[in-house]
């Protein structure tokens, strides 16, 4: 019988990392992989017999908004342990078509029931939670990458946790990991990393063996393991929550900065900062015209000198909220894409998954909508920029994150007209009331419109066969007769840009394609699937 670990990543740009433990709990096999299809290869000779599969990640995901009943059962245990769970709902573009970790399993032929005994079966579980019960601890190892933690903190955390998994070779349901090799290279990895992307790459394969001890947990001590949640809206496994275990009290950091020196130190480095943002602006702008996906505008800004004062000055029942501001504030640089329609911002939030490093991914809409009311919708996004792309928008941009608002159109001109009343008006007290009734009718309204308009766009592109003729000499086919053409053609793609399609024509012409039906006989020809791969080109 084989226990299996699969810290499964969101996308198949992002590695996963794999483990395997035999019966008797030692490490068999230990790499990090990118697709399913990889995923599968490697696992599927510890698959033929029994096991048991932990996957970190959702397997059975149903609410609309909000969290799952599981991931609520779960963090009224363990969210005062640093350890709870991030909500997982079908309003997010990752899971409104099933998820990857139910599709990877049903593919690898696994039951998703955890209350099956024997055969062959997969359980999510939640390294985070694992931790806490597994080692006694009072609040998660900080080894995950945040704003405002360093190489050395982030080395030290992760190295703790391997330490503590080495220990679990005397436990009653035991570990065997010191005798891999791969084992002791990741060890001495983490020990010799000098760059977060160095321990990057090896967290994932961390994960993966702690998932496999879980897995190996729940099936040889049943008595010590919950299951939250139930099988028809999701299941969390993880080892039961030690009795009496309290969090440990929360130290407060030392204060390194005086809002005065950090002030001055960020008024001297802001100018730099306002071309870092600038670069970040051409940056997305390039992303998202390669990708052909349709957008109003793409504004950037680096904080002013009056705004990161005041916030880093903020202070909550006297104390300071910010102990070191220049690292602890982290919108410092901040984008914004307004879009036409509600799907292009997932769109929009897909690509910048897939491209950078995302430190925090925040649907504001689903926050409101998931306490049952209207108000301030928009995708907030914290991504981190790997070194050639610092170096790409300019170096002041230093270890900052960048933060990425993506909202439609009328998701912005709720939020900028609400923000200008609230925030810029005077507003009688006994006109408070109403006026909250007012702007919450006006964003259900905008919300409603919203969907009308993508309701609008999905009926016209099924419609549209691409039978279009020019009546004029121009020997062009016309930008409009190309995206009629194009739509038809390629019924599940986006629309892209309004001048994006004028260029293209322009540049059929040059090729010696002047009427739509040479350009039906030249994609006719066309293997899609085997160009995209050759391409490498998700989009």
């Amino acid at each position: 019988m084989y226990f299996v670990g699969i810290d499964l990543a969101w996308g198949v740009r992002r590695p996963t990392g794999v483990a395997v433990l035999d019966a008797d709990g030692r490490l068999v096999h230990l790499s990090a992989c990118r697709t399913d299809a990889e995923i599968a290869a490697v696992l599927t000779p510890y698959l033929t017999g029994r096991c048991v599969v932990g996957v970190d990640a959702p397997l059975v995901v149903t609410n609309a908004t909000g969290n799952r009943p599981c991931e609520q059962e779960l963090n009224q245990d363990f969210a005062r342990f640093d350890s709870g769970a991030h909500p997982s709902n079908t309003g997010k573009p990752e899971f409104s078509d099933g998820t990857r970790g139910g599709t990877l399993a049903t593919a690898l032929g696994l039951d998703l029931d955890p209350g099956v005994r024997g055969g062959r079966r997969a359980i999510e579980v939640y390294p985070h939670a694992a931790t806490i019960s597994l080692f006694r601890l009072g609040r998660t190892l900080k080894y995950k990458n945040k704003p405002g933690r360093s190489i050395e903190q982030l080395r030290d955390a992760l190295l703790v946790l391997m330490h503590l998994l080495e220990g679990l070779a005397v436990a009653t349901t035991s570990l065997d990991v010191t005798h891999s090799q791969d084992w002791r290279r990741l060890v001495a990895d983490v020990e010799s990393a000098q760059r977060k992307s160095d321990l990057r790459r090896v967290e994932d394969q961390v994960d993966a063996v702690l998932c496999a001890y879980v897995a190996r947990f729940a099936e040889l001590e049943p008595g010590h393991t919950t299951t939250y949640g139930d099988r028809a809206t999701g299941q969390i496994v993880t080892p039961t929550l030690p009795e009496g275990l309290q969090p440990t009290p929360r130290e407060r950091r030392p204060r390194t900065r005086s809002v005065q020196s950090a002030v001055a130190t960020y008024t001297e480095v802001q100018p730099a900062l306002q071309e870092a943002a600038s670069g970040c602006v051409a940056l997305l702008t390039r992303m998202l015209d390669d990708a052909g996906i349709n957008y109003l505008s793409i504004t950037g800004r680096a904080k002013s000198v009056a705004s990161f004062a005041a916030k880093a000055n903020r202070t909550t029942a006297g104390v300071r909220v910010f102990d070191d501001p220049l690292a602890q504030i982290t919108d410092q640089i901040g984008l914004r894409v307004i879009t036409y329609l509600h799907r292009d911002v997932s769109a929009v939030a897909n690509l910048l998954a897939d491209q950078f490093e995302v430190l925090d991914d925040r649907d504001m809409g689903q926050e409101t909508a998931s306490e049952g009311r209207f108000g301030y919708a928009s995708r907030h996004l914290s991504l981190g920029l790997d070194d050639a792309r610092r170096k790409s928008v300019g170096r002041a941009l230093g270890s900052r994150p960048v933060q990425v608002q993506i909202r439609t159109v009328l998701q912005h001109a709720w939020a900028e007209f609400e923000h200008d009343i609230r925030y810029k008006g005077t507003i009688p007290e006994e006109q408070v009331p109403d006026l909250d009734r007012r702007f919450t009718l006006a964003a259900g309204l905008l919300e409603l419109a919203d969907r009308e308009f993508s309701m609008i766009r999905d009926e016209l592109q099924a419609g549209m066969t691409g039978v279009l003729a020019s009546t004029d000499d121009d020997p062009r086919i016309t930008a409009q007769e190309l995206a009629a053409f194009l739509a038809g053609t390629y019924a599940d793609a986006n629309w892209s840009r309004t001048d994006h399609y004028s260029w293209i024509s322009g540049l059929l012409l040059e090729l010696g394609i002047a009427s739509l039906e040479e350009l039906a006989e030249v994609v006719r020809s066309v293997d899609s699937e085997a160009l995209n791969d050759r391409m490498g080109y998700r989009h």
